[in-house]
């Protein structure tokens, strides 16, 4: 994965961590304003996938993008909502995180 493309994977998943936080307020504090913000961040962080995609095909695309959303919602949940997951959901994060350094990992490395 190229530097910009993982540029790109760090926007793209910031503007759906933009949305994701945008609709917590919004389940808070029901505003229009608020959900049509949430609403014009999950159409830019899609329109951006398909950039992703182009370059990096669906399946890794797709992948690393959920994979690191959820990672970083966590952060967001725990940071600035005070939401704390149980040990059983720490141990699914982390099984993503080691998802994500496999699906990334250079093809080259493993052959030997």
């Amino acid at each position: 994965m190229s530097g910009a493309t993982q540029i790109l994977l760090v926007v793209t998943a910031a503007v759906f961590l933009l949305g994701s936080a945008a609709l917590r307020r919004y389940v808070d504090a029901p505003q229009t304003w608020m959900l049509l913000l949430a609403l014009a961040l999950y159409t830019s962080g899609n329109l951006l996938m398909v950039r992703l995609m182009r370059e990096t095909g669906l399946a890794v695309a797709v992948s690393v993008s959920a994979v690191l959303q959820l990672v970083l919602i966590n952060v967001v949940a725990f940071g600035i909502f005070g939401e704390r997951p149980r040990p059983i959901q720490l141990a699914g994060i982390a099984l993503g995180i080691i998802a994500v350094a496999l699906i990334v990992w250079p093809a080259g490395a493993a052959r030997r």
